[in-house]
Formats: C-alpha cells, sequence, structure tokens
C-alpha cells in the first residue's frame, strides 16, 4: 500500500502546538526559529490557533500562549492510555494463564463500562463480547464489587443512582440495608460473584487499587458447572488478586513517569525541510 502524503498544515500546527507546550508564552520569532519556519508561516499558524480559542496573544508583550480550551484535546486519553499501557498486558498474560475470559471494567456514572477484554483469545467464552458493554451496578459482579470497595461516600452516592436508576434490582433487593449487607461480605471475602443460573455462567470481579485509589475491577467469566465458587476462591481468586495489585502497581509508575514527564520542558525533535518538503527527524 502506498503511504498517505502527510497534510503540511497540519504538521506545522503540531510543531507549533509542541513549541506552545513547551515554554511559557513564545514569539513568532520563537516559533519561527524553533521548527524552521518562515514567520509569515509562523504567524499565520499562531493567529489560526488564536481564533480557534487554542491560544492567546498577550498585547502586553506579544507572547502567545495556550488557553485552558487546549486540554480538552487530551480529554479521554488517560483513561485509554492506562487501560492500553498498563492494564492490557497484564490482563493478556492472565488470560493466557486462566483461559477463561478475563476484563477490565471502570466507573461510568450509574454503571461500569468494560475498557478491555480478552474473550476473542479465550476458547472457553461462551459469548464474545468487545469493550464498551456497560454493565449495571447492582445486578453484576464488577459493579458490586465496585461498590463494595468505594469510600463510603462515593458508594452512598453511587447507590442513590442505583436505586433510583429504576429497574436494577426489585422487591427486597431494592432495600438498602440489604444491599448493604452484601457489599459489606464482599469486603470480607475480597471479591463479589454473579450467577446468571439461565444460561450457566457465572461472573466473579476483585477491585483494582493504585495506592488508596480505586481505579475499576478485575473480572473473569466461568461456566458454573465447570468451576464452583469454592473452586473458584481457591483456584482462581489469587492470580485475579495478584493482576490487579500488578495493574495497580504499574499504574502509580506510569502515573508518576507521565508526571514528571510533563513538568520538563519539551523540545520539539521534528522539522520539516522546506526546501525537500519531506520530514527530517533530528
Amino acid at each position: 500500500m502506498d503511504k498517505v502524503k502527510p497534510v503540511r498544515a497540519m504538521l506545522r500546527v503540531l510543531d507549533v502546538l509542541q513549541v506552545l507546550n513547551s515554554r511559557n508564552g513564545v514569539t513568532v520569532t520563537d516559533v519561527a526559529n524553533a521548527i524552521d519556519l518562515p514567520r509569515t508561516t509562523a504567524y499565520r499558524v499562531l493567529e489560526t490557533l488564536c481564533s480557534a480559542g487554542y491560544a492567546v496573544r498577550d498585547a502586553s508583550d506579544d507572547h502567545y500562549r495556550l488557553t485552558v480550551l487546549v486540554r480538552c484535546l487530551s480529554d479521554g486519553y488517560d483513561d485509554e492510555a492506562w487501560v492500553t499501557e498498563v492494564a492490557q498486558p497484564v490482563l493478556s498474560q492472565l488470560g493466557r494463564k486462566l483461559v477463561w475470559p478475563v476484563s477490565i471494567s471502570t466507573n461510568q456514572g450509574n454503571g461500569m463500562l468494560v475498557r478491555y477484554t480478552t474473550d476473542k483469545q479465550s476458547p472457553l467464552a461462551l459469548e464474545r463480547y468487545n469493550a464498551g458493554v456497560r454493565l449495571p451496578l447492582l445486578n453484576s459482579a464488577t459493579g458490586r464489587s465496585y461498590l463494595a470497595f468505594s469510600p463510603a461516600p462515593q458508594r452512598a452516592a453511587l447507590l442513590d443512582i442505583a436505586l433510583g436508576s429504576g429497574g436494577e434490582m426489585e422487591g427486597a433487593g431494592r432495600e438498602r440495608a440489604l444491599i448493604e449487607k452484601t457489599l459489606s461480605h464482599i469486603r470480607k471475602v475480597g471479591y463479589a460473584i454473579s450467577i446468571r443460573q439461565y444460561r450457566g455462567e457465572s461472573t466473579a470481579a476483585v477491585p483494582i487499587y493504585s495506592g488508596t485509589n480505586l481505579l475499576g475491577c478485575v473480572g473473569m467469566r466461568f461456566m458454573d458447572k465447570a468451576v464452583t465458587e469454592s473452586v473458584f476462591a481457591a483456584k482462581y481468586l489469587p492470580d485475579l488478586k495478584m493482576a490487579a495489585a500488578e495493574i495497580g502497581e504499574t499504574f502509580a509508575e506510569w502515573k508518576e513517569t507521565r508526571d514528571l514527564n510533563h513538568q520538563q520542558p519539551l523540545t520539539p525533535t521534528r522539522r520539516w525541510d522546506w526546501t525537500l518538503e519531506r520530514r527530517v527527524e533530528h
């Protein structure tokens, strides 16, 4: 397949954004010198960013600076990034070891969102789900595990949402005292389990902590005829807990490294050779 020719104007904008991000205010000349742009081109790119709201020119010193709007460009990145870079390698290895499908889910409003699953790689998956599936807080092992191990104020707020959502649990199950008793038991044993009897499938989930921060849950689905709860607790639970602990520890290291990198001034490494019209890496 032929390589797609890059859009030069877009490359210029990205380079200029990188320069702006690395310094507390830049002039047109600063940008032109940093990425080898003609001053007129640097000026046009900077003014375009100002028009779009991503930068502003300070009339007092003619320096351009980024605005808070630029943060919108990274909305959702951190969540996706740590799942991909931190959790996915651990879960892939866990899935190969346990064979049963495993997944990671994070809280999203009144439910849990599956962020990654090994369903496609597991020969034992009764059904193959993709990332993006939403799970209820009260009627799923992942949701119950997250509720049980959430800080008390967050748990109370989530229960308010779940109980007001109309239809997750009926009758006695809607009574808050009974729910709290169930969650207390989950905290005691260290995991939640949900059995869908009509499908012969069970799901168990454990929490993922990074320090005191609850990130989400690691879950495993299995056929209840092949794996009873006692077998799960003895044979599979330790591996799920170890995977959750590894994700939590790696997340802390990943976040620390990311934060340090964000504090360091960034020097653009990409350059455009305007004569040859090709990218040159320095």
